[in-house]
């Protein structure tokens, strides 16, 4: 079995055996590794890439500068990555920076958690949460951690 992977770098579609996730997978248009252990920065560029051709779920946090919640949150976030990569994507949207995607999302509060599977929302969660929390909250809505 194989799951479509979008490259962070290149957006392109990598068909990636299911077994060799964990294997440092690299992409075949432009040869870097699919995942990084760090969020993925969406733009109106790569954004529909990362959420409807990824077959693993995607988790978005959207979040602004100038918000102290979201600067809390960050390292949580990104501790995160490093930890549940292969099993879910992790990407940042910066909704002052990206405005239109946050208006499509209907983004009220920040930072928020948005779960993508198969490119559809499947949870939404307003707030920072500890990685603890944040794990339960993610294997709550069906993501195998």
């Amino acid at each position: 079995m194989t799951s479509n992977i979008s490259c962070p770098h290149c957006s392109a579609t990598n068909k990636v055996p299911t077994t060799r996730l964990a294997d440092g997978p690299k992409c075949g248009k432009c040869k870097q590794r699919l995942f990084q252990g760090k969020p993925v920065d969406l733009t109106s560029a790569n954004y529909l890439s990362m959420i409807s051709r990824n077959d693993i779920p995607v988790l978005v946090d959207c979040w602004a500068s100038w918000c102290g919640p979201c600067k809390q949150f960050a390292p949580v976030f990104e501790q995160a990555a490093g930890q549940f990569e292969p099993k879910l994507r992790l990407a940042k949207l910066d909704t002052e920076g990206q405005q239109a995607i946050a208006a499509q999302l209907q983004i009220r509060s920040i930072p928020t958690l948005i779960l993508f599977k198969q490119g559809k929302e499947a949870a939404r969660i307003s707030g920072a949460l500890p990685l603890g929390q944040l794990k339960q909250w993610l294997n709550q809505n069906g993501v195998d951690l």
